[in-house]
């Protein structure tokens, strides 16, 4: 057999063992869980929503916050990391005038500022370990339960409800929802679904939710967490340093003993628009090296990995066509690049998009590498996880910088 065709038959093998044995990652049903009971007595939350510079997207998500239609006890707790776009004044202007559901006030506001954060720390982790040091110094009042959440969040009335109702009946120490992306653009249409069905196949949601295996994993935008369970796993503190907090957050619960959950969202949602390729580039490259651990041996298995199986199946089935009739290439691609485009299927009907982009993804794998590679440039150039205006080095690198 032509070596064409040996390519072929590698990728469509690691296609099979992709869909039988990886958790059955390319299905949406890992939903948050219907049926809940709600508990006799609710208990009390406090909702950290770290914001560095969100003006754009503050006045479409903390309403939904602040009108939560919750029946115990619930506050929210704003943390402004150093925002000079007004983000704090806004955020007080917005809570002035926030109804709730059903009639009065909305949940209570309060704005925190921690100031530029001690070495070793990431920004959004200063922030959120400042806020929960808010609400953990009120004693006995200290709240039962954490939401953490992104300023770029939007929450359904019910969704803290759902939340709280879903960690109580089954007895979870941490349920986070992955928050359904905004997909509007043509860019946003063939990057967005990728980001979401590559973040499942790296951390199946079965084997997380099974609670038997090691995989860990979170989605930061919406992180129910137990107060109990945090100071367990001593966090934040203990991950201070994770550019991939939520990942981090998970591990540090789960190995404490606690009990995690992670699905899809159907009423959460992220407001923050990525209108153009340089905008999505920049939130994949931000992280994508941390992901892998900053190691130039897992960059490089990585971007063989991508390229045997996303690209290989359609350059083989093409070469197989048109080339001197390797029959085997053309069936071996052909059959891989057709597992390929049905396990992307159902993320592409979650997020309501056409079909048709499913036979795409070996593009938008091919963009995802480009981006990858461009992480690991960037972070040996210094310019690693960037994120307005903050640069953060490797961890041995940032605890190297807190020691001295």
């Amino acid at each position: 057999m032509s070596v064409i065709a040996w390519i072929a038959l590698f990728s469509c093998a690691a296609w099979a063992w992709l869909v039988c044995g990886q958790g059955l990652f390319w299905r949406t049903d890992q939903r948050l869980p219907r049926g809940s009971a709600e508990p006799g007595r609710w208990p009390s939350v406090a909702i950290v929503v770290p914001a560095r510079d969100e003006a754009e997207v503050l006045s479409v998500s903390l309403p939904s916050l602040l009108g939560q239609d919750y029946p115990g006890r619930a506050e929210v707790v704003l943390v402004d990391d150093g925002s000079t776009d007004g983000t704090a004044e806004l955020a007080r202007e917005l809570a002035a005038r926030q109804p709730r559901p059903g009639g009065g006030a909305g949940l209570p506001l309060t704005v925190v500022s921690p100031g530029a954060p001690e070495p070793g720390w990431t920004g959004k982790l200063w922030a959120v370990r400042h806020g929960i040091g808010v609400v953990r110094a009120r004693g006995a009042e200290a709240p039962e339960f954490l939401l953490l959440t992104d300023a770029d969040i939007a929450h359904a009335p019910d969704s803290l409800r759902r939340l709280v109702a879903a960690a109580v009946s089954h007895r979870l120490d941490l349920v986070s929802q992955m928050a359904r992306l905004r997909v509007a653009g043509a860019w946003e249409r063939l990057v967005v679904p990728a980001f979401v069905y590559f973040f499942c196949q790296l951390y199946p949601f079965r084997w997380i939710n099974g609670g038997g295996g090691r995989t860990a994993a979170a989605a930061g935008g919406c992180v129910l967490l137990r107060a109990g369970a945090a100071q367990r796993a001593g966090v934040p503190d203990a991950i201070r340093d994770a550019v991939i907090d939520d990942v981090a957050l998970a591990r540090a619960v789960r190995r404490a003993g606690g009990r995690i959950w992670l699905g899809l969202a159907e009423r959460v949602e992220s407001v923050r628009p990525y209108p153009r390729l340089a905008d999505l580039w920049a939130m994949v490259a931000r992280s994508a090296y941390a992901q892998l651990r900053h190691s130039l041996a897992l960059l490089a298995a990585t971007v063989a990995g991508l390229l045997l199986v996303y690209v290989a199946p359609p350059l083989c089935l093409l070469a197989g066509l048109t080339g001197p009739g390797d029959a085997v290439a053309a069936w071996a691609g052909g059959a891989a690049w057709a597992a390929m485009a049905g396990t992307y299927a159902p993320m592409l009907r979650h997020y309501r998009q056409p079909l048709w982009l499913a036979a795409l993804l070996p593009v938008t794998a091919g963009l995802y590498l480009l981006m990858t590679v461009d992480s690991a440039v960037r972070h040996h150039r210094g310019r690693g996880a960037a994120w307005k205006g903050r640069t953060y080095p490797a961890p041995a690198a940032s605890h190297a910088a807190a020691e001295r």
